[in-house]
C-alpha cells in the first residue's frame, strides 16, 4: 500500500465533483443548527432514504446527533456564500439567511435548488465522522441550477450529452453562439486554474465586431476595470486578431479593410506585419498580443493570447482569451499558458461538437 495523509486524500477525493447541501436543525432548547455538507446521497427511493456525515468535531454535532429530524437543502448556484457562511464556525449562521419553516419547525433555506425534509432513522460511526440515515417525508425541487463543487472550488454544473456534444451539428448561427456562452461561461473558473490564475475573458462577433461577452477575473485580475460589452480592436487585441484570423472570411474581409482604412497609423509595411501576424496565427492556433496597453483606465501594460472555440461544423464562435501584467504573463507561443489555453479551447470545442477536436 502507498503511503497517505489526510491532506492527500482530500486532494485526491476533490476529484470526485459533487453538490453542496446546507443540513439544518433545531435544538432541544430551539435554537437554529445548520452545517454544510457534500457528503450527501441518495440511498433508496422505495422507501425513500438518504444519508450524510459530519464530523464529530463539528460545533452542531449535538444538535443532531440528539435531534429527530433535519433537512437537506441543496444549494442553487448562487448560494456559495450560503454555503461559506454554514461552513465556519459561527454564534449565529442564520444571520442574513432567509428561511421558512418545516416540518417540526425545522429551518428551510429559501432560493435553494431543492430541499428534503426527513426524519432521522439511523446513526453510525464512521471514524472521525458519523453517518446519518434519513427518511424524506416532504420534498421541493425549485427550478434553478445546482451548485457543485469539485478540486477544492465551487463550480456551476451544465447539460452534456453521452457523445460530449451539447450543441447539435444542425444549430446554427444565435442558438449556437448562446449555448456556446453557456458552456463556455460554466467552464471559465475551471480554465482560469489551468491557465495559471490568469484574467479570461470570452468574445463573440457581434453587431459592431468582436465583443467582450464575459470575464473572469481570477485570483490576479488584470484589472479592476473590466467591462462587459466592449467592442475590441480587429488588429490591435488579441481577441479582436483571433477573429481577423479565425473568423468567417466573408464577414471579416470586409470589417478588417474598414479598420485598416480608419487607423491612420497603419501604413502599407505595418500592413503587412499585420498579415504575417495573422498568418502565424492560424499556424500556432492562437493570436497574442505582448507588451500593450488596452486603455487608459487599465494602467497595465499586458500580454495577451487568444484561441478560437469552433462548434460542430468547425466555424469559430468565440474566442476564448488570457490576460496580465506583461511581467506576469509569458507570451512564449509553446509556454505553459499557451499550451493551457489551446487544450481549454479544444476541450469546449469538443464539447460543441468538434469531432476533429481531441479533449485534453
Amino acid at each position: 500500500m502507498n503511503n497517505f495523509d489526510s491532506r492527500d486524500l482530500r486532494t485526491t477525493l476533490g476529484a470526485f465533483t459533487t453538490g453542496v447541501t446546507v443540513v439544518t436543525t433545531v435544538d432541544a432548547n430551539g435554537k437554529r443548527h445548520g452545517v454544510t455538507a457534500n457528503s450527501f446521497s441518495s440511498v433508496s427511493l422505495d422507501p425513500p432514504l438518504i444519508l450524510w456525515s459530519q464530523s464529530l468535531n463539528s460545533r452542531s454535532y449535538p444538535a443532531f446527533r440528539d435531534g429527530e429530524r433535519f433537512v437537506v437543502n441543496i444549494m442553487a448556484h448562487d448560494q456559495a456564500h450560503v454555503s461559506n457562511q454554514f461552513a465556519k464556525a459561527a454564534e449565529d449562521k442564520f444571520a442574513g439567511i432567509a428561511t421558512s419553516e418545516g416540518i417540526g419547525g425545522m429551518p428551510i433555506i429559501e432560493g435553494s435548488a431543492a430541499h428534503l425534509e426527513c426524519v432521522k432513522v439511523a446513526a453510525w460511526p464512521g471514524g472521525d465522522h458519523v453517518v446519518y440515515l434519513g427518511r424524506v417525508e416532504k420534498i421541493h425541487r425549485a427550478p434553478r441550477k445546482a451548485l457543485a463543487f469539485g478540486e477544492g472550488c465551487y463550480m456551476v454544473t451544465f447539460a452534456q450529452e453521452l457523445d460530449g456534444a451539447i450543441v447539435s451539428e444542425d444549430a446554427l448561427g444565435f442558438s449556437a453562439t448562446i449555448e456556446a456562452v453557456r458552456l463556455a461561461s460554466a467552464a471559465m473558473p475551471e480554465i482560469c486554474e489551468q491557465v495559471g490564475q490568469h484574467t479570461a475573458c470570452l468574445g463573440a462577433w457581434g453587431n459592431h465586431g468582436p465583443t467582450i461577452v464575459r470575464w473572469e477575473p481570477s485570483g490576479r485580475p488584470v484589472s479592476r476595470q473590466l467591462q462587459t460589452g466592449v467592442v475590441v480592436s480587429l488588429t490591435r487585441a488579441a481577441t479582436g486578431l483571433a477573429f481577423a484570423a479565425f473568423y468567417d472570411a466573408d464577414t471579416i474581409q470586409p470589417e478588417l479593410a474598414r479598420d485598416l482604412a480608419a487607423d491612420a497609423g497603419m501604413s502599407g509595411p505595418k500592413i503587412g506585419v499585420l498579415m504575417g501576424r495573422l498568418a502565424e496565427a492560424r499556424s500556432r492556433g492562437l493570436a497574442r498580443t505582448i507588451g500593450v496597453t488596452p486603455s487608459e483606465r487599465h494602467k497595465a501594460t499586458v500580454n495577451a493570447l487568444s484561441a478560437p472555440i469552433v462548434n460542430a461544423k468547425g466555424d469559430m464562435v468565440l474566442a476564448l482569451t488570457v490576460m496580465n501584467r506583461a511581467d506576469l504573463l509569458d507570451p512564449d507561443w509553446n509556454g505553459p499558458v499557451a499550451t493551457a489555453l489551446r487544450a481549454a479551447a479544444r476541450q469546449l470545442s469538443w464539447r460543441l461538437g468538434f469531432k476533429k477536436s481531441v479533449p485534453a
